[in-house]
């Protein structure tokens, strides 16, 4: 058995951002069969599979601006004034573990790997990648 890791960067322009990390991320897999985990380092943005449909994309942006509505005072928003990203984060995920099948993501037909900003712009955010497998 083989673990190995590797990490990408990201770049963000946007407070709210869905980017599509999927080809990336099967550039730098370097097994044949196994895991994947897919881990953002940041508490303010996540990790999520769905299908990569703007209308859908658009629609997951609007559904997180009415569950975490910016009317209300959050008590985080004393320290960094971005606890309505933080909140978005608790309701997503900041990481995936999927197949890896001939050394590739072993994905449905309409499933691709996002990156989530929640608390944008930034730079450099870093999401690290640890494979198990043969």
């Amino acid at each position: 058995m083989t673990v190995k890791t590797n990490s990408i960067k990201i770049n963000t322009s946007k407070n709210f951002e869905i980017i599509d990390i999927t080809s990336q991320i099967n550039d730098l897999i370097d097994i044949d069969e196994g895991i994947i985990s897919i881990f953002s380092k940041h508490s303010t943005s996540a990790i999520v599979v769905n299908e990569n449909e703007k209308g859908l994309l658009n629609d997951l942006e609007f559904m997180m601006d009415n569950l975490v509505l910016d009317k209300f005072s959050y008590q985080h928003d004393r320290i960094d004034n971005n606890a309505r990203s933080h909140l978005k984060s608790f309701l997503l995920s900041s990481s995936e573990c999927l197949p890896i099948k001939n050394n590739k993501l072993d994905l449905g037909t309409w499933q691709s790997v996002f990156f989530i900003e929640l608390d944008g712009p930034r730079h450099k955010r870093t999401v690290t990648l640890t494979m198990v497998g043969e």
